[in-house]
């Protein structure tokens, strides 16, 4: 089940920047259980495909940029910490939602040394939505409009669907099988290409994330 659209954009604007700490943009490191929880955003919902989308009434824009959750105490909880993954919780518009989250532990840009924003991946579990260890990517910048991204994970690569700074594995079948790769594996290579055409790869290692899993799977069952 995939939730509506108009919210989801407002739920992106707000796991962006409603916990984003400037200082954490300065090293690609894993959060720790010393972070503070304000620090850390949660998963991005993966947005619907738009094929032809019927003209409807937008949100607000004050709506959108701050959405009720901000307001509604959607502080994240941390449930542990594991390695290089740490396993939250947090209630944003009072839906509960848990995710395991990890930063990359190396990463490069073509051409090198271009500025980038904070970059997470998640593994998310919504309840009311009904979704279950959902992967999304916070890249760190805007993708390059129509293009996809990419995640390996061994000799396994997996096609990501991208939207603004957001990506998520573009067949939803193979999430399931992305997830099991990922408690297998030692650490998954996502590359992507910028709106400028900035090309990165970005390395997260996986120590940690299966015992995240099961912390997140007992708090969201």
């Amino acid at each position: 089940m995939r939730i509506d659209r108009r919210w989801q954009l407002g739920f992106v604007l707000f796991l962006a920047g409603a916990f984003a700490v400037p200082a954490l943009a300065q090293q690609p490191a894993a959060p720790t259980s010393a972070a503070p929880a304000a620090a850390l955003p949660a998963a991005k919902p993966r947005p619907k495909p738009k094929p032809a989308p019927k003209p409807a009434a937008p949100k607000p824009a004050a709506e959108a940029a701050k959405p009720p959750a901000v307001a509604g105490g959607a502080q994240p909880k941390l449930l542990g910490q594991y390695a290089d993954w740490g396993a939250y919780t947090a209630s944003p518009g009072g839906k509960k939602v848990c995710f395991a989250i990890s930063k990359p532990t190396a990463s490069q840009t073509d051409p090198p040394n271009r500025p980038r924003n904070p970059i997470y991946m998640f593994i998310s579990t919504r309840p009311a939505d009904k979704v279950t260890n959902e992967v999304s990517i916070i890249i760190g910048y805007p993708f390059k409009p129509g293009s996809e991204a990419s995640a390996q994970i061994g000799s396994t690569t997996f096609a990501l669907y991208t939207q603004q700074d957001g990506a998520w594995i573009k067949n939803a079948a193979e999430e399931a099988q992305m997830v099991d790769a990922m408690r297998a594996g030692d650490a998954v290579i996502v590359k992507g290409e910028s709106a400028k055409g900035t090309k990165t790869t970005d390395k997260f290692d996986l120590k940690g994330v299966s015992e995240a899993l099961d912390k997140v799977g007992q708090e969201c069952k």
